[in-house]
């Protein structure tokens, strides 16, 4: 047996803020030299550094595969997707790094040898939680503050956000630029990516809004960067024909995002007004401003931005096609806590493990917390005797299923990873299904399922997914459309989308909502491969007050990340809310008509 006595950060904290930087590139080699050998050169380093080339057309290829990039994360895209889709796709590989802090910097930005331990120091340090984000101050190259990159103050901050952003030499913000900010990764896990189809304006000003919203944002001029722009000015400056972008993108944001309340909506908007009355009055040919403002509002009243999957995949991501393809290894994730019946735990890992036609090549069981000694001598014979190497992470406290599955990611050691839960069982031909499938390219293939009762032969209902990727794609807003003890997917998109939430029941819905939305290749296969138990009180279980309370933080995290419409989250609040409290009866006759096949005499 091997043990791991692992403790997830939900339990104690990691022992060291885990920084990683993004940097977005094009066509600035040299200043991207300089950017990379000031971050390397930190008195507090990042653990990683991911360098995302949009597309550049001069030498950056060239120095990163040289020698230069060695300890390089590198990310190079097909076409110029702009910050917004830079850092989109920055973020979502940071993310896989497990960080506790993201820095991200333009490639025309040189950091002072401490400016990343003041943001870090600020964020331990900081009396009132941990802030959602953090920005620097920003100079040009001869010392003056850089006027493109001033933090908008808070307005509105109480005195508690004043003083306890004083206690760490900072002021509270609204919002910042993406020229050096240190976002908090559980508030990216929260919040989501930027919104890549944000094309060169607002696209820091949205997403940093988003962060910040019911949080805590910090200018901290201790952290000191340096700004090499060609020339000292503002954004006020003569835009051209890009001012199209500033018009649209702001009356998306205004639309669209949940970044910014009504009232913030209303104060801004005049702001935004008086910008561009200064722009026009600076302007040498207000005439292309014109066209340019009245093809901005035309998009910006008329559209609305595309999904980062389909902006992104038009620049190469994810890049599929550097996945390594075949057979590969694999791990099987389980976990169990104080509750569970030793004998099924025994069946599940029988069926799962010992019985399939191709078995895992490891399995990680994750204990949640104490457990009866029944069980414990069930993990013990189970881990003790298995020809497949199994590990134990130990946790001290029982955290939930989705915490507690967050951990057996971290022990996996292959980039495949099986899910199956503790009560059910598997189809002996299970894997050898669902695996050429993840080996063909997709990130999360599904299957359907029998469910019973009393015994495997018991079977009362069979559910059956969508095959089809654009429908799952079009209902997983509404519904989830994989069945969660059947999973298989890569560990890699699961960090992308921010892994597992503690959400009663529901960790597994917003998991996978955030994959298929951020990219993933989805799949399913039909055919049921997974016996899935529905003993007494499995319907009662899926009603109540306690569930109504994570629909309803389901569907405001669904809305606040812009997966779903206004119209749809309150479609999905009367429908998936009010199912929640029917009585238990009409619940089942639900259940069993929109999303279970039912049969009493199921062909097997």
């Amino acid at each position: 047996m091997s043990e791991l006595p692992t403790t997830p950060a939900p339990v104690t904290g990691p022992a060291r803020t885990r920084v990683v930087a993004v940097v977005v590139t094009w066509n600035r080699v040299e200043l991207l030299q300089e950017a990379v050998v000031a971050l390397r050169g930190q008195s507090t380093p990042p653990e990683e550094i991911v360098v995302v080339d949009n597309a550049s057309t001069d030498e950056t290829a060239a120095l990163l595969r040289s020698s230069f990039a060695d300890g390089l994360d590198v990310v190079s895209l097909g076409r110029n997707t702009g910050g917004a889709g830079g850092f989109a796709v920055g973020i979502e590989r940071a993310l896989t790094h497990d960080p506790d802090l993201v820095w991200l910097l333009d490639d025309d930005t040189v950091p002072t040898p401490d400016a990343a331990a003041v943001l870090v120091r600020a964020w331990q340090d900081h009396p009132g939680g941990r802030p959602s984000l953090l920005a620097s101050k920003v100079v040009w190259t001869d010392g003056r503050d850089h006027p493109m990159n001033t933090p908008r103050p808070k307005p509105g901050a109480t005195s508690a956000e004043r003083v306890a952003a004083d206690a760490v030499d900072a002021v509270p913000i609204r919002s910042a630029s993406f020229v050096s900010v240190m976002c908090d990764a559980n508030a990216i896990r929260e919040r989501g990516l930027p919104v890549a189809d944000y094309f060169l304006w607002n696209d820091d000003f949205e997403y940093t809004t988003r962060l910040v919203r019911g949080g805590a944002g910090l200018y901290v001029p201790g952290s000191v960067v340096v700004h090499k722009t060609r020339t000292y000015g503002s954004t006020d400056a003569d835009p051209g024909e890009r001012f199209f972008f500033e018009v649209r993108n702001k009356l998306w944001l205004f639309r669209h995002s949940t970044g910014l309340a009504p009232h913030e909506k209303l104060l801004y908007g005049g702001s935004t007004l008086r910008r561009w009355r200064r722009t026009y009055r600076g302007s040498a040919d207000r005439a292309t401003l014109r066209s340019a403002t009245r093809r901005g509002f035309r998009e910006g009243l008329w559209s609305r931005p595309r999904p980062n999957r389909t902006v992104l995949a038009e620049a190469g991501w994810p890049d599929a096609a550097a996945r390594p393809l075949g057979r590969q290894p694999f791990s099987m994730l389980m976990s169990t806590w104080a509750g569970d019946d030793p004998d099924q735990l025994r069946d599940a890992y029988r069926t799962s493990v010992l019985e399939q036609t191709r078995p895992p090549d490891e399995v990680v069981l994750v204990q949640d917390g104490p457990v009866p000694a029944a069980l414990a001598r069930v993990v013990e014979e189970l881990t003790g005797r298995s020809e497949v190497p199994t590990r134990v992470v130990r946790l001290p406290r029982n955290i939930g299923l989705g915490p507690a599955l967050d951990a057996g990611l971290a022990a996996c050691s292959h980039e495949i990873v099986a899910r199956m839960d503790s009560d059910d069982l598997s189809a002996p031909e299970r894997f050898e299904r669902q695996l050429p499938l993840i080996e063909a390219g997709a990130d999360i293939v599904g299957s359907g399922l029998w469910e019973f009762g009393r015994d495997r032969d018991d079977v009362v209902g069979r559910r059956t997914p969508p095959i089809d990727p654009d429908e799952i794609r079009r209902v997983i807003r509404f519904r989830d459309p994989f069945n969660h003890p059947t999973v298989v997917y890569r560990r890699s998109a699961v960090a992308a989308a921010g892994g597992y939430t503690d959400l009663a029941l529901l960790e597994d819905y917003l998991l996978f909502t955030r994959m298929v939305e951020g990219g993933a290749v989805p799949a399913n296969l039909p055919d049921p491969l997974v016996y899935y138990r529905v003993g007494e009180g499995a319907y009662a279980r899926r009603g109540g007050a306690a569930l109504l309370r994570s629909e309803l933080a389901l569907q405001r995290r669904l809305r606040m990340l812009g997966i779903t419409s206004r119209a749809e989250y309150l479609r999905n609040v009367v429908v998936r809310g009010g199912y929640r409290l029917v009585p238990e009866g009409v619940r089942k006759v639900a259940y069993r008509s929109l999303l279970a096949n039912r049969s009493t005499r199921v062909r097997r």
